[in-house]
C-alpha cells in the first residue's frame, strides 16, 4: 500500500500561483505514474495532470493546459502541481494520485484550493 499525503493548497486571489506538493510513502513512487485531479462541490473529479515515471510523458486537462505544469522528483518521492494564472473555476479540492497498472488506484486525501478576491 502506498499513502499519498497532499499539501500547499489555500486561498489565493485570481491571477495568483500556488505549488501542490504529493509525498508518497514508498520507494514503489518512482515506478507509479502520478497524477493530480480535482473535484469542485456538485460535480465530478476532473482530471488534471498526469506525468510518466520517466517524467517524459506529461498530459493535461484541456481547461489548465498552458497555466499548470507537472513535475516529479523520484529522489523525493513528491510530485508537484505548479499552477499559475489561478481562476475563480479552478476552485476545487485537489488529490493526488498513483498508477500501477494502467488506473489510477493510490490517492491522496485532498488539498482545498480557493481562488477568490
Amino acid at each position: 500500500q502506498v499513502q499519498l499525503v497532499e499539501s500547499g493548497g489555500g486561498l489565493v486571489q485570481p491571477g495568483g500561483s500556488l505549488r501542490l506538493s504529493c509525498v508518497a510513502s514508498r520507494r514503489i513512487f518512482s515506478s507509479l505514474r502520478m497524477g493530480w485531479f480535482r473535484q469542485a462541490p456538485g460535480k465530478e473529479r476532473e482530471f488534471v495532470a498526469a506525468v510518466s515515471r520517466n517524467t517524459i510523458t506529461r498530459d493535461y486537462g484541456e481547461s489548465v493546459k498552458g497555466r499548470f505544469t507537472i513535475s516529479r522528483d523520484n529522489a523525493k518521492n513528491t510530485v508537484y502541481l505548479q499552477m499559475n494564472s489561478l481562476k475563480p473555476e479552478d476552485t476545487a479540492v485537489y488529490y493526488c494520485a498513483g498508477d500501477s497498472s494502467g488506473k489510477f488506484d493510490y490517492w491522496g486525501q485532498g488539498t482545498q484550493v480557493t481562488v477568490s478576491s
